[in-house]
């Protein structure tokens, strides 16, 4: 077997964008010369976000994204090493794209190495936004968007779709010590500890919990949407998705504490193309 060179690694489809999965259809709708430059964004946003969960030292996880944050600094004065750092330089330099949404994907990974948690939702969802609505601004300059306000537009769906997003994995975050997507003060108000939680004991209450949390994902959803309406295809597929996964997991009653919920390919599918 051939083995898949550097640059088509990372080009599209690769593991950030498999086949059947949500970003892979909001990228196949993408404008075709854009399609590699998206990839490859999300390729480096995969990168990062999985070694928290690839590596089980903590230590060992930090010293890998400490390596990344010095590369990814080598990669911003072009001097990069690493094959999918060096195409991430090309992909700036072919959009202009700005330093700081690339260091806040950085910095969201080591924050999932900590053991804090989010006081209410206004720190989750800045939790989202430092990570998924942190990408969505960068697709949002590789389709060309300057004005500040499709920016910001941009930044809050990505907040959005990572919000649902983490409800819908809040199971297998849990299972791994992790706030999965509970905040202290709703934990406070159903009388949970946060390190006493038990899965099957405390279902009910979780599940309600995550019901509210999808509440407030909503209203961001509904305050959002005049200005998300005219962002690029790409984001508004990813969004109408999440939409539809969101309705899935209130339709399951938030069933996915031992369970993983997600819509069928041929459903994004036709999603993605109504969308279009």
């Amino acid at each position: 077997m051939t083995e898949t060179a550097p640059e088509e690694r990372w080009g599209f489809p690769n593991a950030a964008t498999p086949p059947g999965s949500s970003s892979y259809y909001s990228l196949r709708f993408a404008p075709a010369p854009l399609r590699h430059d998206l990839a490859v964004l999300c390729a480096w946003r995969h990168e990062i976000a999985t070694t928290p969960d690839q590596v089980s030292e903590p230590q060992v996880a930090a010293a890998k994204l400490d390596w990344w944050s010095h590369e990814l600094e080598r990669s911003l004065d072009g001097t990069a090493r690493h094959p999918l750092t060096r195409q991430l330089t090309s992909v700036r330099e072919r959009h202009a794209l700005p330093a700081e949404p690339l260091r806040e994907l950085l910095a969201s990974a080591v924050e999932r190495l900590s053991p804090t948690q989010p006081n209410d939702f206004t720190a989750l969802a800045a939790e989202a936004k430092q990570d998924l609505g942190a990408l969505f601004e960068l697709i949002a300059h590789c389709h060309g968007q300057t004005d500040p306000s499709a920016i910001d537009a941009a930044r809050q769906l990505g907040t959005y779709c990572g919000l649902v997003e983490g409800i819908r994995d809040s199971g297998w975050s849990l299972r791994r010590g992790r706030h999965g997507c509970l905040t202290n003060d709703r934990l406070a108000e159903a009388g949970l500890d946060r390190h006493r939680i038990r899965l099957t004991e405390h279902e009910t209450q979780l599940r309600a919990l995550l019901a509210r949390i999808a509440e407030d994902a909503q209203t961001l959803r509904a305050h959002i949407a005049p200005s998300s309406a005219t962002l690029p295809r790409t984001l508004r597929i990813r969004a109408r998705l999440s939409d539809l996964l969101l309705t899935e997991l209130a339709s399951s009653g938030f069933d996915v504490l031992n369970q993983r919920i997600a819509l069928t390919p041929i459903l994004k599918l036709w999603h993605a193309w109504r969308e279009r």
